[in-house]
């Protein structure tokens, strides 16, 4: 699942960008369909919270994975490896072979003058993981005392790169369930839990909160449902909080029944008409 963390790593790959011209550009959303960097060479390639920018000459190529993008890397020529449909953005560069930069299933494409970078990220919160400022940041999520932390967390206009995964991790180790107001809570503890995670994963190719490597054994109560917590044996649980899932361990997260979050529905969004907790 794309996290802050996934977007760092990526960046990361797509160094060797930075210095070669653009041969070909093929952005295919419609509203940035007529964009070209070709001839543009690519000046800067950098993350903020899970959005990924590319700089190519003055304009500012801004994507977001959303749930399901990725980016390729190939020779031009090369067979893709995922259906030409789902393809968002198409970079040739300059190489002895050129090479094929591919961003498929993108949530969004966008594109923008470099002047006007800050204006465009001023909505983001500290980005854990970049510059990161957590009295901003609490600032930010105690200005609503009556959301869940667990929605506070998500929103990136709190702070960037927290996603679900580390959201249900967070929680757990604050030993505090995601649907409880912020105004219940210790914020400055649960955003140095926060930083400390997301910090240690930043290089890692499995992420990992328990310590442990081993498959099925890297998380406390992501994705573990109906599975016996790790410190003290009772079932994990698993609902909805807004439109989000939310994994805790009842015992370790203790709730209340004025803000205990809707049972989880097998498949799809809750029922029309559920009313969440704030």
């Amino acid at each position: 699942m794309p996290e802050g963390d996934s977007v760092l790593q990526l960046s990361r790959r797509l160094q060797f960008m930075t210095g070669r011209e653009v041969l070909h550009t093929s952005l295919r959303v419609p509203s940035v369909a007529l964009t070209t960097f070709d001839g543009d060479i690519t000046e800067r390639v950098w993350p903020y919270g899970k959005h990924l920018f590319m700089q190519f000459g003055d304009r500012i190529l801004h994507t977001h994975l959303k749930m399901e993008g990725t980016w390729a890397i190939h020779r031009v020529g090369d067979r893709w490896r995922k259906p030409g449909h789902t393809a968002r953005v198409v970079l040739h560069l300059a190489d002895t072979h050129p090479i094929e930069i591919v961003g498929h299933s993108l949530g969004f494409v966008r594109v923008f003058g470099v002047d006007d970078y800050h204006e465009q990220i001023a909505h983001l919160g500290p980005d854990v993981l970049g510059e990161w400022d957590p009295g901003e940041a609490q600032r930010r999520i105690e200005a609503e005392p009556q959301a869940s932390i667990g929605e506070a967390l998500l929103e990136q206009r709190n702070l960037a790169g927290v996603g679900n995964e580390y959201r249900a991790e967070i929680c757990y180790l604050a030993g505090v369930h995601p649907a409880r107001p912020v105004g219940e809570v210790d914020v400055g503890k649960i955003l140095h839990i926060t930083r400390r995670i997301m910090w240690a994963n930043r290089h890692a190719p499995v992420r990992v909160t328990t310590g442990v490597r081993r498959a099925g054994e890297t998380t406390y109560v992501f994705g573990r449902h109906g599975r016996p917590c790790r410190r003290c044996g009772t079932m994990i649980q698993r609902a909805w909080l807004g439109e989000r899932i939310i994994w805790w361990c009842p015992a370790c997260q203790p709730s209340a029944a004025d803000y205990d979050a809707v049972p989880v529905v097998p498949t799809g969004r809750p029922p029309r008409g559920t009313r969440y907790p704030r």
